[in-house]
């Protein structure tokens, strides 16, 4: 879902690939936590939504998206004093199309083969191809192949970055500071708190409305975006000491996401929930990259966690429907032999696309990014 910084690709994701040669630097932890990421939305969807909650899961993906491409565009920016639209936004359909429509195509086939349970109905399918899936779901039901709703996701980050890119450009051509571009998002992140409040107990919107629409969930990108320009763990000083950290920022954010993901009320779920989960975001990406080899986060870099990060965009587009395909043929097998199952078939799947489309594509961006 998001452009990368160093030679292995995802998206709505892709931490450390060659999207974007500006650098060739490597962030630490990022590809591991994006298969935790992946990891909780995929068992969210094989029923476990109570105990894994995958809202939290894209929440990640949001916020690592929000910070690498940020990332990228700050270097790009400081390299050369602008920003290459055109190269921009060829890398990002380059990332993210070539894999979309494949799986959106095979989706679409194996349910008018009547291979997977649904029908497939032209607006649904010009929707997740023009990339309005999540507001076609707020006011329509239905229409979409099996397990294809979590292209509602892709749409947000398609709509944000197709105008964000300009606004960044416009603060760093204004001279807006690192802190003052900061403190822009974070008040944008405000005014898209405000707004969710204003549509849930002013207007009464269903969930969906709030859970899925870009305007209700760019802040999760813009949190990323906002630790990207100032206090970047990678880029730029840390003054508070390591461990603060490490035994008192970490374990305040972890705790916040907990109770984020525990509380049952439907208003605090469609509203201040986000914001929380962004906030306590922060201190979980800056330790997990300064210390990438102290506690549990060494095992985010293990080269095998680092591959299956790889491989986490194809897995977020298959899984879904997969475990819909599993279901169908092989309902007697018990649940969590059936989660087994379409974990091993996603990951078969998901790596036969990057072998043969992610890897022969990323050469391509190769070619398309400065010197």
């Amino acid at each position: 879902m998001e452009e990368s910084l160093t030679s292995s690709p995802v998206a709505n994701l892709e931490s450390s690939s060659s999207g974007n040669a500006h650098s060739k630097m490597h962030i630490p932890s990022l590809d591991g936590m994006r298969i935790i990421a992946f990891l909780i939305v995929f068992l969210s969807h094989t029923g476990l939504a109570k105990t894994f909650p995958g809202s939290f899961g894209v929440t990640v993906f949001f916020f690592l998206s929000g910070y690498l491409i940020t990332t990228l565009l700050r270097q790009e920016y400081d390299r050369y004093e602008t920003i290459d639209f055109k190269h921009f936004y060829l890398r990002r359909i380059l990332r993210i199309w070539p894999s979309f429509y494949l799986v959106l195509g095979l989706g679409a086939g194996l349910t008018l083969l009547k291979l997977l349970p649904a029908k497939i109905l032209l607006p649904a399918f010009l929707a997740q191809s023009l990339h309005y899936t999540n507001y076609y779901g707020i006011f329509f039901s239905g229409g979409m192949a099996a397990g294809s709703w979590v292209y509602w996701s892709l749409a947000v980050e398609e709509h944000f970055y197709l105008l964000f890119p300009v606004f960044y450009l416009a603060l760093r051509k204004l001279r807006v500071s690192s802190r003052g571009q900061m403190l822009i998002f974070w008040g944008l992140c405000l005014a898209v708190l405000l707004w969710r409040c204003v549509l849930v107990y002013g207007f009464r919107v269903p969930e969906l409305r709030v859970f899925c629409s870009t305007d209700t969930r760019i802040d999760s990108i813009l949190f990323g975006c906002a630790l990207a320009v100032s206090g970047n763990p990678m880029l730029d000083t840390q003054y508070l000491s390591n461990k603060l950290w490490k035994y008192l920022f970490l374990p305040i954010g972890i705790i916040l996401i907990i109770f984020s993901c525990l509380s049952r009320s439907s208003e605090f779920r469609e509203t201040i929930r986000y914001t929380i989960q962004g906030i306590a975001l922060y201190p979980v990406f800056i330790t997990a990259i300064r210390f990438p080899s102290w506690g549990l986060f060494a095992a985010l870099n293990l080269k095998w966690m680092r591959f299956l990060g790889a491989l986490s965009y194809s897995l977020y587009l298959v899984h879904y429907s997969v475990i819909f395909f599993v279901w169908r043929y092989l309902p007697q097998l018990p649940k969590f032999v059936q989660a087994g199952i379409s974990l091993l078939i996603s990951f078969g799947l998901a790596y036969l696309i990057y072998q043969f489309i992610e890897l022969p594509i990323g050469q391509l961006r190769k070619n398309l990014s400065r010197r």
